[in-house]
């Protein structure tokens, strides 16, 4: 099951460059993950410094 960001996303982008597969993208206000090119490695998740991102 892909990554997702919460609501909870300061939109940083330090999540960007830990993704492998450059499935993370700017949205309206915050970043998001684009499931279908998501691994579930979980490396933008240990770079988030809020914790914003969760498996689901």
């Amino acid at each position: 099951m892909a990554y997702k960001i919460t609501d909870a996303c300061i939109n940083c982008g330090a999540c960007d460059p830990e993704c492998p597969v450059e499935a993370i993208s700017e949205g309206d206000g915050a970043r998001v993950i684009d499931a279908d090119k998501c691994i579930d490695c979980g490396a933008c998740a240990n770079a988030c410094p809020v914790d914003a991102i969760v498996e689901g």
